[in-house]
C-alpha cells in the first residue's frame, strides 16, 4: 500500500524563506533543473501512531444504566455498527469498551467509543470485524446501545472456525486501510483489507473485503501486491473469509 507521507520540518532552517518585498518571485521554490529530494517514507506503525494518537480517540462517559438502555432500545434510531476494537470482558465492570463505526440510514458513518454491560453470550458476537445492530439517541450520536442480530439474520462465522474447517485460497493484497488502532504498541491494529482470492477449485478469482485485527508481526505482509494465505467457506464478499496469519508469515 502507499504509505508515503511528509514529515514535519524539524527546524526553522527547513522552512522556505519568507516572501517579502525584496524576495525573488519564486522564493522558496526549486529552480528549473534543481534536484528535489523525494519525501521520506514512513512505516505503517508510524502512520497508525500519527493517525490515531498514542491513546486513541477520546474516552466516552460511563456505561448507560438499565433504564437509559431500555429507553434507547425503544426509541433510538436503528442502525448498524461495525466493531473496530473491544477491550474488557463481559464480567468486567462497568462492561467492555467498544470502538465502533456507526452507520445510520441517510447519514455519513462515524466512529465512537461506548461502554456497555452485556452477558457473555452477546459478547462473543461482538469481536473486531463483526457487524451488529445498534440504537442511537436522536439527540446525542455518542449514546449508543449495541445488540447482536437475531440468529436468523446473522451471517457471521467465527474466524477460528473458518481457519479450522474452511477451504484454502491464496489472496493478493489490493489495498489495506487502517480502521482502528488504540495504539499503545501492544494492541493489534484493525485493518480493512481488499483482497483478490484464487482457489484451485474455483473457476476464477474473486474480490473480497474483510475487517480483521492484524498481528503486529504481520504488518509487513499487508503491502499492496503481497500474498496471504486465507481460508473461506464459500465465494462471497468476505463474510466467510479469514486470513491465516500464521501460515502467511515466512519460515
Amino acid at each position: 500500500m502507499d504509505m508515503a507521507a511528509h514529515e514535519r520540518p524539524s527546524s526553522a532552517s527547513d522552512q522556505p524563506p519568507d516572501s517579502g518585498p525584496g524576495a525573488p518571485p519564486n522564493s522558496g521554490r526549486p529552480h528549473r533543473g534543481q534536484q528535489v529530494a523525494p519525501a521520506p517514507r514512513i512505516g505503517l506503525l508510524a502512520r497508525l501512531s500519527s493517525q490515531f494518537g498514542s491513546r486513541g480517540f477520546a474516552r466516552r462517559g460511563p456505561a448507560l444504566d438499565d433504564a437509559a438502555r431500555r429507553e434507547l432500545l425503544l426509541h433510538g434510531i436503528e442502525g448498524a455498527a461495525t466493531v473496530l476494537s473491544v477491550h474488557g470482558t463481559a464480567e468486567a465492570e462497568p462492561g467492555p469498551e467498544f470502538w465502533v463505526r456507526v452507520q445510520l440510514d441517510g447519514r455519513h458513518a462515524y466512529e465512537t467509543r461506548i461502554r456497555q454491560r452485556m452477558n457473555a453470550a452477546d459478547r462473543q458476537w461482538m469481536q473486531p470485524g463483526d457487524v451488529v445492530r445498534c440504537r442511537v439517541d436522536p439527540g446525542d450520536d455518542d449514546r449508543v446501545v449495541l445488540y447482536p442480530p437475531a440468529p436468523e439474520e446473522t451471517s457471521r462465522t467465527n474466524i477460528a472456525k473458518i481457519l479450522a474447517d474452511g477451504r484454502r485460497a491464496r489472496a493478493t493484497v489490493l489495498a489495506a486501510t487502517p480502521v482502528a488502532a488504540d495504539y499503545t504498541g501492544r494492541d493489534d491494529p484493525v485493518l480493512r483489507l481488499d483482497l483478490e482470492l484464487h482457489a484451485w477449485d474455483e473457476p476464477g478469482p474473486w474480490r473480497v473485503r474483510v475487517v480483521q485485527p492484524v498481528p503486529m508481526s504481520a504488518l509487513e505482509l499487508v503491502d499492496r501486491g503481497r500474498h496471504l494465505e486465507v481460508a473461506f467457506f464459500t465465494v462471497d464478499r468476505g463474510e466467510s473469509v479469514a486470513v491465516d496469519w500464521a501460515a502467511s508469515l515466512p519460515g
